[in-house]
């Protein structure tokens, strides 16, 4: 793919040469993420467990879905494709997902938590947008997501997410999503904004 510009910010496919730094802005984006904390409770876990679930998401996009970064590298998009109900790479994506923390009961009730409020319809996921902590607030992830959303709208595709902070549902109210019915409430944890985004 080649690289294309939304405003002032470059935009392009992540090469897999890039894989293992991706995986480190992942982390270092989400480690204090009330879902990633809840997940993973205790620093010393998170900090070895967490790391391997992003590796396990952002492998899947990049077979399977699309899996974009700022030309500087300091932000990252993921997104799947749901097609016919059935996400695209599901089956690889949960065969890792179940090696990243064996025995860890709240990785299986966060996937079912989400799942059972996933739309059937045919439309593009949002997993992760993630920006480096020193540059976030810069307009990059604006630029991933605006990138994302012109394919989307090109091919009348609506996009989900769910939202972990009340932060980011602002950034994501500002691009078009709505919210889409109650918040997921995770078990002795936070909750996720579900959203929508028809296509314009």
């Amino acid at each position: 793919m080649r690289a294309s510009r939304t405003g002032t910010v470059g935009v392009r496919a992540i090469r897999e040469s890039e894989l293992p730094g991706v995986r480190v802005l992942l982390h270092a984006a989400f480690r204090a993420d009330p879902v990633s904390r809840w997940l993973f409770p205790g620093e010393a876990h998170c900090e070895e467990r967490h790391p391997r679930l992003q590796g396990a998401f952002l492998e899947s996009a990049f077979r399977h879905g699309t899996a974009e970064t700022t030309e500087d590298g300091a932000g990252v998009v993921l997104w799947f494709h749901h097609r016919d109900g059935r996400q695209t790479g599901a089956e690889e994506l949960a065969d890792a997902l179940d090696a990243v923390d064996p025995g860890n009961p709240r990785l299986r009730q966060l996937g079912e938590a989400v799942g059972g409020r996933h739309p059937s319809e045919d439309h593009a996921y949002l997993q992760f947008i993630a920006v480096l902590p020193e540059r976030q607030g810069a307009g990059l992830g604006g630029a991933l997501l605006g990138r994302s959303l012109e394919r989307c709208d090109a091919a009348a595709l609506p996009a989900y997410l769910e939202a972990s902070s009340a932060r980011s549902c602002g950034l994501y109210e500002r691009l078009g999503f709505r919210m889409r019915g109650e918040p997921v409430r995770l078990p002795g944890g936070p909750e996720m904004w579900p959203m929508w985004r028809p296509p314009r």
